[in-house]
């Protein structure tokens, strides 16, 4: 798989236009996630052990819920995987309340199953888990980002401007003084895609440093949380990543 280091690093501008429209055919993925049926890939094959098996805690994207992550944590359980909801509510930036949310719910998860936990985030949740990450290195065992911008300019996007016309302060300067950039003392894996028509691809790939693999894919950023293509891979990671094969 390929490290940060060996990437290009003449992608860390905004997507084009063209390629923020060509996402638009993938929001009845999300909207449908609740009711959409499991499917495991057919060519799963050796599974981790359950006891190996660690509990997985998705956190969701800007103006989504758990609601968008439904089909990926139902997969995750049918494959083995406790998955968690965040409960966060609907995600409408970075705030304090919404990270005590977060805090709480790790906490929750952790003591349930008593031992540490993965966190996954889908694009702005990424962040809250690389900040839950860092706080709480005791309570994790490895953090999945998805399309997550915790590198570079914050405002090498397309959401930027939404996100400071629905949020009290600027994209640059949230509530949090965390910076998402440091990397958290557990194994971390940034998913990133050449395709995003929301996000800078370097930005959600990182710089040497930030992340332990970065991983391309070829969704785009509304496919992440929701496509099966992308769950069968996240799926396929956890296995290889609980399997000892790296």
């Amino acid at each position: 798989m390929p490290k940060p280091e060996d990437a290009p690093r003449d992608d860390y501008h905004a997507p084009p236009f063209g390629f923020w429209l060509r996402e638009l055919p993938n929001l009845p993925k999300i909207w449908s996630s609740p009711i959409r049926r499991v499917r495991l890939p057919e060519s799963r094959e050796a599974p981790p052990p359950p006891e190996a098996r660690p509990p997985v805690l998705v956190l969701p994207g800007i103006l989504s819920n758990d609601a968008a992550t439904s089909l990926m944590r139902r997969t995750l359980i049918a494959a083995g995987y406790p998955a968690h909801p965040a409960r966060l509510g609907m995600v409408t930036g970075i705030t304090q309340q919404i990270f005590d949310r977060a805090e709480a719910q790790l906490a929750a998860v952790c003591e349930r199953h008593g031992r540490k936990v993965v966190l996954v985030g889908i694009s702005l949740g990424g962040l809250y888990a690389r900040v839950l990450a860092q706080r709480h290195p005791e309570k994790v065992e490895l953090v999945m980002t998805l399309g997550t911008p915790f590198s570079g300019d914050r405002r090498a996007n397309n959401a930027w401007r939404l996100y400071e016309a629905i949020n009290d302060h600027k994209v640059d300067n949230p509530p949090l003084s965390d910076d998402p950039r440091q990397k958290p003392p557990m194994r971390t894996i940034a998913i990133w895609s050449p395709r995003d028509g929301v996000i800078a691809p370097g930005c959600s790939r990182g710089e040497d440093g930030e992340c332990d693999r970065a991983i391309e894919v070829p969704e785009r950023h509304f496919e992440f949380s929701a496509s099966r293509a992308s769950i069968a891979r996240i799926l396929a990671i956890l296995d290889e990543e609980f399997s000892g094969g790296i």
